[in-house]
């Protein structure tokens, strides 16, 4: 069944002769050394010595990055032989050196069996070669490979019978294939590169049922970073708006959320759900925009985000779901930096409560809600009581957090009680972090499948007549490529293992605790030192804070608080995500931005600026217009004007403010003046619980009073001015009369009447007039007008004024006694 074995020196070891030469060379050279000679050493060079064994015959190890060549095994079929299986191996051999490899062949050792869980480790982490761990040289199953000069590679294929490789007992073995030959540099044979595989070889007659085994829980994470703002407005309607596009890469085909559902869906798993991530995908099913360069864009993502949700729904359906804290707060930093921020822990219970209602909402299924999963499974006892303050039963944890009480022979169960009545469902870390890298080398998907069924069937080992719980839990948001490799492993498992069966998270948090384990909580010195840098730091918590007091003073006074708070409120409970760890710019970015959001909508309601404005008299009305450019009602306000003078200006109590959506509304203050001067008046918005909203609006006021003495004289000229019109009307009308019952006599010289006279008009009583000046008073006289001509009728003529009556006065032609008057040019005092 082999394959023949090649000419050239991969076919062959090193002869028993030629050992012992090189032995003797080597204790030759060895005694030189030592030996002082002329005050010198003598150093004698022989032949290197095989790779295998130094010259004193002892097994010889060699570290991979001295050798010329990287052997990477890519496949191993089938991944679980059984007894009379001819296993396959494929890789490939890369120079890593700087001489080209001219003569190399590549060849299977001998099965070593791996007897603990320890073991399996150490062989996929060991570097170099040792014969008494790799195994011994197993002839006729080599191949010869062509030359490979430095950074190329040389692909090969191996077939062996199990039988041949010596593994007589089901078990977990290891398989090394090395390749031995020369450089151009090193004409001499020698093992140039060693690669290793494990094998979890079966029984011959499989696994009773009453043998035990392992449960498996694998846990299907589906997280993503914050990708929503809390939105914009659109007239009467709120639309999504998404930071990027990320999104819709992460689930459009072949993106990595698109992954992990289709991958996910044909696996028997546990799917922890950030119910975030369902609520931001499902507000693309639907009108969104997408912050850009150059502003808001619309989204282009209906139909992708609509395929993602019923996919997933699909795949969720007869699964386990586990709803994670909406956004997915991060734990630790809560712990360690926010705890001391009043009000955080609030937000970390409405992140609790409101998880299982959204995934219920989008998916259709009822998620349990009883497990918390902090960063790595990492815990301390912050961690636990910040956890179990928002309700969690069941924490899931890391083995390499929680002290077990068993030796390295024994893995526990994985769910045991920590205390205060709360169980820690602890995660296997070898098995959960077999998939951490980017799984983007050759050989990387390989290894990980490997490892997962060997460690699987050596805890099934451990006790055969008892089934014991395992959990992976892998890291948040695997690769592409890690996703896809993890599936292969849980297929293989699934497909192939008969020692292992697959369980749901609940059914392992609710096992027996294992009777030899003691799971206990280290102390908080203990927590990692890497993912404690990695928190957010407390002044991120205060921000958040801040936010939230912001929000909850303008929620006072909205008649539809819940088209506000809710998105905002989802925005402040991501920025606790877990997500921002390691990335504080982009943590403060998104909280400025969703500060500057509701700072925004905040000043759609705000006070009109007013222009300077003068007052005239002890009062007035001073009008100040409240604008509000939001799409609803606000209620609950009130408005305050104030004057920076205490004495000279009173204005009146405040007055409430109800402003309609996009209306405005002018708010009228009566103010009293004392005194003459200038004053700056300050007009505040505040809430119902007396908190001042919005910026105050200052504007100056230029107070002018007026005396009750400068009213009266004002409304005594008045009066004068009216009289005076009466009697000149009355005179015409008796003038007209008069002209109409004397006869036409002819005119008399000089075109006076006919008796000589000027033909003026009689008198026919006393006449009264006044006389203004609007820059220094009121006067009273005969006549009106401002000049004191009395006024005359049609074909009337001038009269002269009467003999020493100076120009610009009024008349002498008075009624007796008439004669009070204000002087012209006098002025008027103001009353105190």
């Amino acid at each position: 069944m082999g394959v023949a074995e090649p000419v050239g020196t991969a076919s062959r070891e090193p002869s028993g002769g030629r050992r012992a030469l090189r032995c003797l060379l080597a204790a030759l050279g060895l005694s030189l050394l030592l030996s002082p000679l002329s005050g010198g050493a003598v150093l004698l060079a022989a032949a290197p010595a095989s790779a295998e064994e130094t010259p004193d015959g002892t097994p010889a190890a060699e570290d991979t990055d001295i050798g010329a060549a990287r052997v990477t095994v890519t496949e191993v079929s089938p991944a679980v032989p059984g007894p009379d299986s001819v296993i396959t191996l494929r890789g490939t051999v890369t120079n890593t050196g700087d001489s080209t490899i001219t003569t190399a062949g590549a060849a299977p050792r001998l099965a070593v069996p791996l007897t603990d869980r320890a073991a399996i480790d150490a062989a996929g982490s060991r570097q170099g070669f040792d014969i008494g761990l790799d195994g011994s040289y197993l002839s006729g199953y080599g191949v010869e490979l062509e030359p490979i000069a430095p950074e190329q590679a040389r692909p090969f294929t191996l077939r062996v019978p199990i039988s041949e490789l010596g593994a007589g007992t089901a078990g977990v073995h290891q398989v090394t294939v090395a390749v031995t030959g020369r450089t151009e540099a090193e004409q001499w044979d020698q093992i140039l590169g060693a690669g290793r595989v494990v094998l979890p070889l079966a029984g011959p007659e499989g696994r009773e049922e009453e043998d035990g085994g392992t449960a498996l829980t694998v846990l299907w994470p589906l997280i993503s970073t914050p990708h929503l703002l809390p939105g914009s407005r659109n007239g009467d309607e709120q639309v999504p708006v998404l930071r990027d596009d990320t999104l819709l890469t992460e689930i459009s085909s072949g993106g990595r959320l698109h992954q992990m559902v289709n991958l996910g869906a044909d696996l028997p798993v546990t799917w922890l759900i950030d119910p975030d991530l369902l609520a931001s995908v499902d507000a693309m099913t639907d009108e969104y925009r997408v912050q850009g360069p150059e502003g808001l864009v619309e989204g282009q993502g209906q139909e992708v985000a609509r395929a993602w949700l019923h996919r997933l729904r699909e795949a969720v359906a007869d699964a386990e779901v586990v709803a994670l804290p909406y956004a997915d707060p991060d734990l630790a930093s809560l712990a360690h930096q926010g705890k001391s921020v009043p009000g955080t822990l609030a937000q970390l219970r409405a992140a609790t409560q409101l998880a299982p209602v959204t995934v219920e909402t989008i998916l259709g299924v009822r998620p349990l809600t009883d497990f918390t999963w902090p960063v790595e499974g990492a815990l301390d006892p912050e961690i636990v009581s910040v956890a179990t303050s928002a309700g969690a039963q069941w924490i899931i944890a890391r083995d390499d957090s929680v002290r077990t009480g068993t030796g390295e022979n024994h893995t526990p169960s994985a769910a045991g009680p920590i205390g205060g009545g709360v169980t820690a469902v602890v995660a296997d870390s070898r098995i959960s972090s077999l998939v951490d890298g980017r799984m983007s080398r050759a050989g990387e998907v390989t290894t990980a499948r490997q490892s997962l069924l060997a460690h699987t069937l050596a805890v099934a080992d451990q006790t055969p007549a008892a089934e014991r719980h395992m959990v992976l839990a892998p890291q948040r948001m695997p690769t592409t490529a890690g996703a896809r490799a993890l599936a292969e492993a849980v297929e293989t498992l699934a497909e192939e293992a008969d020692w292992a069966r697959f369980a749901d998270l609940d059914e392992a948090a609710r096992a027996e605790p294992d009777p030899l384990s003691a799971l206990s909580v280290a102390g908080t010195d203990a927590y990692p030192e890497r993912l404690r840098e990695r928190e957010q730091p407390t002044g991120s918590f205060e921000a958040m804070r801040e936010t939230r007091r912001a929000l909850d003073d303008f929620a006072v006074i909205l008649t539809r608080a819940d088209r506000v708070v809710t998105p905002f409120g989802n925005a402040i409970r991501r920025e606790m995500s877990t997500s921002w760890r390691g990335d504080p710019v982009d943590a403060a970015r998104y909280r400025a931005e969703v500060r500057a959001e509701l700072r925004d909508l905040t000043e759609q309601v705000h006070l009109i600026e007013k222009s300077p404005i003068t007052l005239s008299g002890r009062s007035a009305i001073i009008p100040v217009t409240v604008q509000n450019d939001l799409m609803q009602d606000v209620q609950g306000l009130e408005l305050r004007l104030t004057s920076s003078r205490r004495i000279g200006l009173e204005v009146d109590e405040a007055r409430e403010v109800l402003v309609g959506g996009g209306h405005s509304q002018s708010v009228k203050f009566e103010a009293t003046a004392r005194a003459n001067g200038r004053t700056v008046l300050e007009a505040q918005l505040y809430t119902a619980d007396g908190k001042p909203y919005g910026e105050a609006m200052r504007f100056h006021a230029r107070v002018t009073s007026i005396t009750s003495a400068v009213m009266l004289v004002i409304a005594g000229g008045v009066l004068l001015v009216v009289l005076a019109g009466i009697r000149v009307y009355t005179q015409r009308k008796r003038a007209e009369g008069a002209a109409g019952a004397a006869p036409e006599e002819p005119a008399g010289p000089g075109g006076g009447a006919p008796d000589g006279t000027t033909g003026e008009i009689p008198d026919s009583g006393p006449a009264s007039g006044t006389g203004t000046d609007t820059d220094t008073g009121t006067g009273t006289g005969t006549g009106t007008g401002t000049d004191g001509e009395t006024p005359r009728g049609p074909g009337d003529t001038a009269d002269p004024p009467a003999p020493g009556t100076p120009a610009g006065e009024p008349g002498a032609d008075t009624a007796g006694g008439d004669t009070a008057s204000v002087r012209r040019g006098e002025t008027v005092e103001r009353g105190r």
